[in-house]
Order: C-alpha cells, then structure tokens, then sequence
C-alpha cells in the first residue's frame, strides 16, 4: 500500500485554518520541509492506526509520546546512488540509512564494473526536483563531478561534503537538497556522521531564505 505523503503544503493549509494538531496515519511520509514548516507554525503531528476513526480524537497521540507506531523525528525518502567508485560506499551507507528508518530509492550502480556518474548523479537530482525523493545522496571517486552534475538540474542544490561543518553549513544555510560524496575522501564512518547531520539539521531561513530565492532567481533566468 502506498504511504501517504505529507508536505510543507499540508501544512501550511492546516495552519491556515487554525490547526495546531495534524492528524496523520501511522505510515506517513513526512517531507523535511513539512517538519520544518510544522515548527515554524507551532503544530504537532499526530498519528493513528489506519483503522482508528478519524473521529476519535482520544485515540490520537503526538508523535512524541508514541513508541512502536512512532514515525522517527528525521525519517525521509532519500535517493541514493553512486558510480563504480562509490558502489562499494553506497552499499554501506543504504544498509545504515535504512535501519534508521529511512525509505531508500537505489537508483544504481548495481556492481563495480565500470559507469559513468553522470547518469546516476541525473537520476538522483531529478527524483529529488520532481518530489519524488525529499533528499539526494550521491557517491563517486571524489564528489565534486556528481554535485556539478546534479546542480544542473533545476531545483536541486547540491553539495559536495567532507567533514560535519560543511554538512550542517548547507543545510542550514543552502538548503541543499543533494548531498555528493567521496569514497576516495570519505570513509563509512564519518560518512555516517556526516549523513545523519546533514539529514538531521533543518534549514534556518530568516536571511538565508532570500538568499536561496536569489539562487532560485537565477536559475529562472536560464529556464525562459
């Protein structure tokens, strides 16, 4: 069965008429940017068993008092895919990304017979510009020629990331939707750190926001 996704739209149109409690099935997707608005608003999430009565309301419990229906904090749809040289990497990190929850979209390599990463740096990019993927991760030799592959992709801002300061810098401050890695420069380990903050820290806004529209504002100028 198909899980039901909830976005930052959902969110919005509950805050607009007067919501402070959104009612969700226990199986839902919740879009990063869905948690962030729902923060920014003041609205808690609640969830239900999917045959609970909508209108019920005592069956409800927050998503911070639940256990084993409980919908992780950062879970997400996450893209995931890699050349030959990332392979080996991408393999370790997918075992990692979904015991912590996450849905995985593996969009390839399948082996370390030689590839070309721009088709799976593409592919990801646009699972994540078309809503498909929340998040985009993607490994080769070094990181920088899939990040450059992937910001060409309208919507995507992709990052090319070695250590937790960069991670929680583009996040915060870009709103990077792609994350690039390198297994050459990485390895399994920090990229676990590295992952887990990047998915973990929601983007600031304030100032930062018209800063991201200008990138946004740009890339319009080449889409005309």
């Amino acid at each position: 069965m198909k899980r039901p996704l909830i976005t930052e739209r959902d969110v919005i149109d509950a805050a607009r008429h007067g919501t402070t409690v959104l009612t969700i099935q226990g199986n839902s997707i919740i879009t990063a940017a869905a948690k962030d608005e729902a923060q920014k608003r003041n609205i808690r999430f609640s969830i239900q068993t999917l045959n609970a009565k909508l209108s019920s309301a005592s069956d409800q419990k927050p998503i911070s008092e639940t256990s084993s229906q409980i919908l992780h904090e950062n879970t997400m749809t996450i893209a995931l895919g890699s050349d030959h040289g990332g392979f080996s990497l991408k393999e370790a990190l997918k075992i990692y990304l979904t015991e912590q929850g996450n849905q995985i979209i593996d969009i390839g390599t399948d082996s370390d017979q030689p590839c070309d990463y721009p088709d799976f740096a593409y592919a990801v990019a646009l699972l994540v510009a078309s809503n498909k993927a929340e998040r985009g991760i993607m490994i080769d030799s070094v990181g920088v020629a899939s990040a450059i592959v992937a910001n060409k992709v309208p919507g995507v801002r992709a990052v090319p990331c070695y250590d937790e300061f960069v991670a929680r810098s583009s996040r915060e401050h870009n709103n990077a939707n792609v994350l690039t890695l390198g297994s050459k420069v990485v390895g399994i380990e920090v990229v676990k750190s590295i992952v887990k903050l990047w998915l973990d820290t929601p983007f600031a806004g304030g100032r930062h926001l018209s800063r991201v529209n200008k990138i946004r504002d740009v890339e319009m100028r080449f889409l005309k």
